[in-house]
Order: C-alpha cells, then structure tokens, then sequence
C-alpha cells in the first residue's frame, strides 16, 4: 500500500472543508529532528499535539535530553496552527518486561516491532481519551524503520481504541532529507543511535 497516498485523500478531504473546525491530531514522536518535517508538513491541516512517549530510550539523561529538545524545537518552529506538547512517563521497566526474550534480536527484528507497539498502543490510549481524531507517529520518517509494519500495527491498536490513525510514511517526497535541512536550520541535536541499549551497543544510527 502506498500510505503517502492514503494520507493525501485525507487531507485532500479535510481541505475540502473549508468551514470545518480543524481535526486534533496526537503525533507520537520518538525525537525532535524527525517530528520537524512532520510539523511542518501537517500543521497545516490539523491542530497538532505532540506525544513524547519513549520508554525504551537508555540512558534515563537522553531521554530528558531529547524530550526538551522536542519541545524547544516546537517553540521555536513558526507553524500554521499551534502546536501542543505532552510528555509522557519514562517507564523503562515496562519495556524491558516486554521485550524478554528478544534481547539478541538484530535491529528492525521483532524487538524493535515489539518496541513500536508498545508506544503506538499508549499513543492509542492517549488520542482517546483526549478525544483526538486522529493519531499517528514520526516513526517512519526514517529509512531504518519499517513503514508497513508500523502502519499494520498503528492501524490494529486504533481498532482496538476506537480511534483513527493517519496512515503514513513520512520518509517519502524527500521528508527524510527535508528533516535533515530543518535539523541543520535549528541546530538540533541528532543522536547518533535509534534509542535504546540494543541500538547504542550495535552501533546503528536510525539518523545516518
């Protein structure tokens, strides 16, 4: 499935309707520097909050490091629509309980599709019980992330939720270039590893 494609009937829709009240959108974000394209792509069409939820980042220092830069870098983007912010708790226990078992899995095996079930179903969680219409997740702006995967899972646990999730893959119309050149614009911090003590020990950059 093509889920750029998909994303543009919805927008297509939304600014069809020109009178309507703009739809709330919850975006999991894993970090500032792929959330800057998103923004300033979708800010546009609907009223954004950010969702900062990331237990399986290591050390407990970088996952403070990258929620501020998130939230600075939406402080200083100048945005269509304003942009709201939510941090959610660091819960790295409930990761390591989930991912058992999968300790030795290479990168982008089943503990990474674990990892973004995890953060997809309390992004989930969060857009119903805000009354969000929709939700989604900078994830799959990066070429080391596997778009269909998240989109398959996103869609199971809006089921679940009863919400909807904004399919996409962020990566595409050079959205993974454009978020290095607004990186490079804002001075962010670019973390050379995807997040969690797996990724840092095999030395990957989910950024490079």
């Amino acid at each position: 499935m093509n889920y750029q494609l998909e994303l543009d009937k919805i927008i297509n829709k939304i600014g069809a309707n020109d009178n309507s009240k703009l739809p709330r959108l919850l975006i999991h974000s894993c970090c500032a520097p792929c959330s800057s394209y998103v923004l300033e792509y979708l800010s546009e069409y609907f009223e954004i909050t950010v969702y900062y939820y990331n237990p399986n980042i290591y050390p407990e220092e970088e996952y403070g490091r990258r929620a501020k830069e998130q939230q600075d870098l939406i402080q200083a983007m100048s945005l269509k629509n304003p942009v709201f912010f939510v941090r959610g708790e660091y819960e790295p226990k409930k990761y390591y309980e989930m991912i058992k078992g999968h300790e030795k899995d290479p990168e982008g095996g089943d503990r990474c599709a674990i990892c973004y079930r995890m953060r997809l179903e309390e992004a989930a969680k969060v857009a119903r019980e805000g009354g969000y219409e929709f939700f989604t997740t900078t994830l799959t702006i990066s070429p080391h992330k596997n778009a269909s995967k998240l989109n398959e899972i996103g869609e199971e646990v809006a089921s679940k939720y009863g919400v909807l999730f904004l399919p996409s893959d962020f990566k595409k119309r050079n959205g993974y270039k454009r978020s290095i050149e607004l990186s490079k614009e804002y001075g962010l911090y670019r973390q050379d590893y995807c997040g969690c003590v797996y990724s840092m020990r095999s030395g990957r950059s989910a950024k490079n």
